[in-house]
């Protein structure tokens, strides 16, 4: 019965992960959301087109790897209920639906370019993601290790995994390397000359606000999933420092070269001091109030940065980049939606668990 009940809990959580993730497809395929209406195309002229001439390999490789993790997490699910040869096939099936019906809706985009080279790539990097996956799931030892540090730190339960899943989606929305840590206000450095350090920013209290309430938001999500909630200094210290990684490699790989650590910045670790100083103390709280406390915190965020804050568009970031492929504008404007909504799934999440 127990090892059903894990069975179950990881089917939910990499089901919540898949669902997620196909969302951000969704919103990258169809952004900015504006100006549909039919353009005299018909799909079958798009799947029976010459191969485009203009197809960069940069092009190929971002549709191949935006697709890999979406089948590595659906087969991952399905492999949860199924053999590994289901779960493939359904795991590359599903993605060639998600990026054919993507490349249908773009024909009514004008400012989107519906091709059959992006479903070929993006079919093969949901296959080599579905593959990936059942050949991991063959590792018993690796899974039965996860699977019980996962039940000794986590609580279990609909809820839980939830909690886990909006745990991902934290992390990801927090990794652009455009945003200061923890922050919501893009980095809109528009000049600097060569050998000089980058002009300092001012200090934003405000800002250094939001920062401690997205810190706190993480905090208490963690403490009502942790089945010991003093673990959430070692946890919390976890989690940030992963954070903190991920958003360096980021940065040194889509910024320019001065700009590799504006996202670490005054405004920002002082918020983040404040935060961890008020989640000590949170953690003397009743379960209860905290999660009241909680709730509070999450609409305070939601209020200072999507009315008090003065957001910058996601295209003012792009001078720190050097790139300058549309996907950036996306990956930008995908971590001001995730700004929006995680602090409304999050008082959902505490809503569900207010008697558990």
């Amino acid at each position: 019965m127990i090892e059903l009940s894990h069975t179950e809990s990881r089917a939910r959580l990499r089901t919540w992960l898949a669902v997620g993730y196909m969302l951000f497809i969704v919103y990258g395929s169809l952004s900015p959301f504006s100006g549909w209406r039919g353009q005299g195309l018909d799909f079958s002229e798009v799947l029976r087109a010459p191969f485009q001439l203009t197809y960069t390999g940069f092009d190929a490789v971002i549709n191949l790897l935006a697709y890999l993790p979406f089948g590595f997490l659906v087969a991952l699910a399905l492999r949860a209920r199924f053999g590994a040869l289901p779960s493939v096939i359904l795991g590359l099936c599903i993605g060639i639906l998600l990026s054919a019906s993507m490349e249908y809706l773009q024909m009514y985009l004008p400012s989107r370019t519906s091709s059959n080279l992006d479903l070929l790539n993006n079919s093969a990097g949901a296959l080599i993601g579905s593959l990936l996956a059942v050949s991991m799931t063959s590792w018993t030892w690796f899974f039965s290790r996860l699977t019980r540090w996962r039940s000794q730190l986590f609580r279990h339960g609909h809820a839980m995994d939830f909690g886990l899943a909006l745990i991902a989606l934290w992390m990801f929305g927090q990794v652009n390397p455009s945003l200061p840590m923890l922050g919501n206000v893009f980095i809109t450095e528009v000049a600097h000359h060569p050998f000089l350090p980058p002009p300092s920013a001012r200090f934003d209290a405000l800002e250094s606000g939001a920062v401690m309430l997205n810190l706190l938001m993480l905090g208490i999500l963690m403490l009502t999933l942790l089945r010991e909630p003093r673990k959430i200094v070692a946890t919390m210290l976890a989690v940030l420092m992963l954070e903190a990684l991920a958003k360096f490699i980021a940065a040194a790989l889509l910024l320019k070269s001065w700009a590799l650590l504006l996202w670490l910045n005054s405004t920002a670790v002082l918020g983040m001091l404040l935060g961890v100083m008020l989640l000590l103390t949170i953690l003397w709280l009743p379960r209860a109030v905290a999660i009241a406390l909680g709730a509070l915190v999450s609409i305070s965020y939601f209020v200072i940065v999507n009315f008090l804050l003065d957001s910058s568009a996601p295209s003012a970031a792009m001078s720190i980049y050097h790139w300058h492929y549309g996907h950036l504008l996306n990956f930008n404007g995908l971590a001001q939606t995730i700004t929006l909504v995680f602090p409304l799934l999050l008082l959902f999440h505490l809503w569900r668990i207010r008697k558990v």
